[in-house]
C-alpha cells in the first residue's frame, strides 16, 4: 500500500496540474471504485460536472480536492491505484477505472483513476472541502504544520501497546505505514515490540522526529518503490527503497553493527530490525495481588 509520501507526492502532482481546472465530463468505466458514493455511478458522475477544483489538500493517506460548490473529490489510493494526469489522446491504461476530462488543467490534460486490485476508491464528500467528514477522526501526521506534537508523546505513553503497533494507529498519528515505522525504529535503535509505557518523555519525542525526517527523506526522492503500481501523478516511481536501513532487508548486515537484520511476523505483515540495536523488551513481571499502581515516570 502506498506511504504517505507517496501520497503526498500525488496531492503535490495534482496541485500542480489540476489546480482550477473545471471537470467537464465524468466517465465510470468500472463501478467498483465509487462504491463508497451513494449517489452510484451515474449520481457520482452528475455531482462532479462542471465543477472547478480549487485546492488539493492531503489528511494522512487521503487525499480529496475541494471543488467550487463546497463538496470535495475524495480519493483512497487502497493497495495499486493511482490518479494520473494524462493527454487524452493517451493510450487507456489496462486498469483505467474513472476518467476526468477536464478544461483548463495544465498541458490540456485528463485525470484518470488507475487501480488494478480495486481496494482504492473515488467519491464525492458533500461540503467536504474544507475537511470530509468521512475522514475526520483520522489524527494528523508528523508532516502537518499542526501535528500536536506533545499531544501525542502524551498519549503514547499512556498505551500499554507496542510501540510500532502505536505508530500504525490512525487515530494516534496518521500516515505512518509499516516501512517507514521500522526504518524510524531503527534510527531511534528502539524494538517494535517496546510497550508505550515503558518510554520515556525523550524517547518518544526522538522516535516521531525521527518518523518525520524518514517521511521527509523519502518525500525528497519521490517515495518508495517495490512496485511499478507505486508511482507519481506522472507515472514515475520513487526511489527510497535504495535508503532503507532496515524494511526488506533480512539477512543482510545492520548498516549501524553488521549484525544480520531479522524478519518478524507483525499483524498479517513483516517487521524487520536489528536484534543488536534494537533490543526485544524484558517481559513484564506479573504485579502482585493488592499492589500499588504503577505511576508514569513524567515527562
Amino acid at each position: 500500500m502506498p506511504e504517505l509520501p507517496e501520497v503526498e507526492v500525488v496531492r503535490a502532482g495534482l496541485e500542480r496540474h489540476v489546480l482550477g481546472a473545471t471537470i467537464t465530463r465524468v466517465d465510470v468505466l468500472h463501478p467498483r471504485p465509487v462504491r463508497r458514493d451513494p449517489r452510484g455511478p451515474e449520481g457520482f458522475a452528475q455531482a462532479l460536472a462542471g465543477r472547478r477544483i480549487v485546492a488539493a489538500r492531503r489528511r494522512g493517506k487521503y487525499l480529496w480536492l475541494p471543488l467550487d460548490d463546497g463538496d470535495a473529490l475524495m480519493a483512497h489510493l487502497g493497495m495499486s491505484g493511482q490518479l494520473l494526469v494524462q493527454p487524452p489522446d493517451a493510450p487507456a491504461e489496462r486498469h483505467l477505472r474513472v476518467r476526468l476530462a477536464l478544461d483548463g488543467a495544465d498541458e490540456g490534460r485528463e485525470l484518470r483513476f488507475v487501480d488494478q486490485r480495486m481496494f482504492g476508491g473515488l467519491s464525492v464528500s458533500a461540503g467536504g472541502a474544507g475537511l470530509p467528514p468521512e475522514i475526520a477522526h483520522i489524527a494528523r501526521d508528523p508532516l502537518d504544520e499542526q501535528f500536536d506534537l506533545d499531544d501525542v508523546v502524551r498519549r503514547v505513553r499512556r498505551r500499554t501497546s507496542g510501540v510500532k503497533r502505536l505508530l500504525l494507529d490512525q487515530n494516534l498519528v496518521s500516515g505512518v505505514g509499516n516501512i517507514y515505522a521500522d526504518e524510524a525504529l531503527w534510527r531511534a535503535r528502539l524494538h517494535g515490540e517496546r510497550p508505550g509505557d515503558r518510554l520515556t518523555g525523550p524517547q518518544v519525542r526522538e522516535l516521531l522526529g525521527h518518523v518525520r525526517d524518514v517521511m521527509t527523506d523519502a518525500l525528497a526522492q519521490g517515495g518508495t518503490s517495490f512496485d511499478a503500481l507505486y508511482v507519481n501523478v506522472n507515472g514515475e516511481s520513487g526511489y527510497f527503497d535504495r535508503s532503507l536501513h532496515a524494511y526488506g532487508r533480512e539477512g543482510e548486515p545492520c548498516d549501524r553493527c553488521g549484525t544480520p537484520i531479522r524478519r518478524v511476523a507483525f499483524m498479517n505483515r513483516s517487521s524487520y530490525f536489528c536484534p543488536r540495536c534494537q533490543p526485544a523488551p524484558r517481559r513484564r513481571r506479573p504485579v502482585p495481588a493488592g499492589a500499588p499502581p504503577v505511576v508514569p515516570v513524567p515527562d
